[in-house]
């Protein structure tokens, strides 16, 4: 175990910034984004025109209010569907804007009005989303330094230059100092330290580093300085390719729309044609254009796909509202679609299904303990790691607080990069450190077989010497979250299949923390690249798979997955824009829960549609063979959005969380 004493010299950047900085938005970003600003245009043109409305005034006055929001909200979509006209498909936003049109043309101007509304925030919402997801993957960029201390040799003096780390050449040698990120992937060719790597690997806990070992740009030294030779050029780096697999996957996934909106699309013509006959075939007959008219302009109000929208929408964002008010932040109605076709779920490690943070797990008392007490020997550890700053002396000294154990003050402290902390307690000499650095490898044989038992297990063994002899190991590891292996078995019901660890953290660990949680699939020591296969390779048997993770290395997986899911609390910038939904308290059961949730309002949907189709099938009919009334039909296609609503929102309840959260049926 190490400790930084002293802070970073100037030069390349430190460790504060990239890990802190974040992509912060404002309200003033998104007001840079025309869609937003046009839809807040349309929802005030309509809030105005219905306030008059109720009022009384003028219908003079509401009408232009409402026709003012037709303008504002619709002129993009409109344009946008003309566009795809004359490429001759028959876009779903040019079809809602006719449909809205129309409505105005037989006086039910506040229906159109309200369509336009729904429509122009959506692409609001999308727009927004787009442009977060964007922005956090250029800041990804900033994990790695833009410069690097290069070191060379001018005669028997030792050189430093300051250069930019996208000019390293492979084969130079830079300088990382201690709470420096290291400027790019490279090979440690001297000194030793511990290294922070969760953003590529996930690993929550430093990694010793020393001569031979392989390093990556974008992650924290935290100790020891290390000369480091460039293996890889900046754009051919671990998070230089994690940038990409994110673009690349995001790019795949592209727009996917609701399947209603896809069945639209094939509806759309059908009903635009048939319009177009009703009004065109009868004036051959005779018919008066009037009436010609009027029986057409019926025929599209019952027919349109208004009514069908709404009884898809309703149930959606009534789940969405109701996952939000119990921590998930679902972020579109086309996530929770596919959260309720979820067949497979696939966790990360670090994090994740653990708490992300190292804690004591075990104590394990050696033969030179002589007469020392467990309690005895983690009281002088937490001692001598008491001024300490790193992580692992952090959890020794809370243990010890946990337990009620008095720590003593200290005298002679000191800390080596790279070799732990020793210090005097109670007139012993106390040092703590990795097994490396205090076990002789022929004398401590017992130790040894301690420490090797401890990480086959997956466990971060530190040994306690008092006096020159080793008294003890502690065995640190990251803990499970509560109720996790309940979690899995939930998931397990749900989907009917088992849950899948992936994880970039050692097999050992992996294997302990995966038979706590009860997962038999699992997948260890895996870069962001060879997540996104295992998710790519799930998907192409069949499975639609919904990823949870955390960390930038999770970025890529979570945007090739069925379904993105970030743990909030802890999760990367990246991790949370890019994924489809945000588990903002981080409850591990939550992800269950939100999933059943999906799948009830999913259910809903196609009651509604039943009821949906069921409606303009009679209206439709009625209108074509018989004489039906335009104020009947309006009221008959109101009285369908009307029923689809108020059986969608429903899920609005806390009474359908508190159904979703017990535990699921298939």
């Amino acid at each position: 175990m190490t400790e930084l004493r002293t802070p970073p010299p100037p030069g390349p950047e430190t460790a504060t910034a990239p890990a802190a900085r974040g992509v912060t938005w404002r309200w003033s970003d998104m007001w840079s984004l025309p869609e937003v600003r046009w839809a807040t245009a349309a929802t005030a043109l309509f809030a105005a025109g219905g306030l008059c409305q109720l009022a009384g005034a003028p219908p003079w006055l509401w009408w232009g209010l409402y026709l003012a929001c037709y303008a504002a909200g619709g002129w993009e979509p409109g344009l946008a569907g003309l566009q795809a006209l004359r490429e001759r498909t028959l876009d779903v936003d040019l079809l809602m804007v006719t449909a809205a049109i129309g409505a105005a043309a037989i006086g039910q101007v506040f229906d159109g009005a309200l369509l336009i509304v729904i429509f122009a925030t959506s692409g609001a919402l999308e727009a927004v989303a787009t442009k977060r997801t964007a922005d956090s993957v250029r800041a990804l960029l900033d994990l790695a330094p833009a410069r690097a201390t290069r070191i060379g040799s001018d005669g028997d003096q030792m050189t430093e230059e300051v250069v930019e780390a996208s000019t390293l050449q492979v084969g130079e040698v830079i300088l990382v100092r201690p709470g420096e990120r290291i400027g790019a992937d490279g090979r440690v060719i001297a000194g030793h330290g511990d290294v922070d790597q969760a953003s590529i690997t996930g690993e929550g806990l430093p990694v010793d580093k020393q001569a031979g070992d392989e390093v990556f740009a974008g992650t924290l030294n935290g100790t020891g300085a290390l000369h480091v030779r460039v293996t890889r050029p900046a754009g051919e780096s671990v998070i230089a390719r994690i940038v990409a697999l994110v673009e690349q996957a995001s790019a795949t996934k592209a727009r996917t729309q609701l399947f209603i909106e896809k069945v639209e699309q094939r509806y759309s013509v059908v009903m635009v044609a048939a319009t177009v006959a009703l009004f065109t075939l009868p004036l051959l007959w005779g018919v008066d254009v009037r009436d010609s008219l009027l029986r057409a302009m019926t025929f599209m109000i019952v027919a349109s796909p208004c009514a069908v929208v709404l009884a898809t929408m309703p149930p959606l964002l009534a789940a969405i509202a109701t996952a939000g008010r119990h921590g998930v932040l679902v972020k579109s109605a086309v996530v929770m679609e596919r959260l309720g076709t979820v067949t497979q779920v696939a966790f990360d490690k670090t994090g994740t299904l653990t708490e992300g943070r190292p804690h004591l797990a075990e104590i394990h008392l050696l033969p030179g303990a002589a007469d020392l007490t467990e309690e005895r020997l983690l009281a002088l550890a937490a001692a001598a790691e008491q001024p300490s700053e790193h992580p692992l002396g952090r959890a020794v000294v809370q243990a010890a607080r946990t337990a009620g154990l008095a720590i003593a003050p200290v005298d002679e402290f000191g800390s080596e990069p790279g070799r732990g902390v020793r210090a005097r307690v109670d007139g012993l000499l106390v040092e703590v450190a990795g097994p490396a650095h205090l076990l002789h490898p022929d004398r401590d044989r017992t130790a040894h077989e301690v420490v090797a038992g401890l990480q086959s297990g997956g466990y971060t063994a530190v040994v306690v010497r008092i006096g020159g002899t080793p008294a003890g190991v502690l065995a640190l590891a990251d803990r499970i979250r509560p109720g996790a292996a309940d979690t899995v078995d939930r998931l397990t019901t749900l989907t009917g299949a088992a849950p899948v660890l992936l994880t970039g953290d050692n097999a050992p660990a992996a294997a302990r923390l995966a038979h706590r949680a009860r997962i038999d699939d699992v997948r260890a020591e895996l870069l962001p690249e060879d997540k996104v296969s295992a998710v790519t390779d799930l998907q192409r048997r069949g499975a639609r798979v919904a990823l949870v993770g955390d960390g930038v290395n999770d970025a890529p997986a979570l945007a090739t997955a069925h379904v993105g899911i970030a743990m909030g609390r802890a999760g990367s910038d990246l991790a949370l824009d890019t994924a489809d939904a945000v588990i903002t308290r981080d409850e591990l059961g939550t992800v269950p829960a939100v999933l059943a949730l999906a799948r009830r309002a999913r259910r809903l949907v196609i009651a509604n549609l039943v009821i949906a189709a069921a409606f303009i099938a009679v209206l439709v009919t009625w209108d074509l063979f018989g004489d039906l009334p335009l104020p009947l039909g309006v009221a008959g296609h109101e009285g369908s959005t009307v029923i689809v609503a108020l059986n969608g929102l429903r899920l609005l309840r806390d009474a359908a969380w508190h159904r979703a959260a017990s535990r699921p049926q298939r």
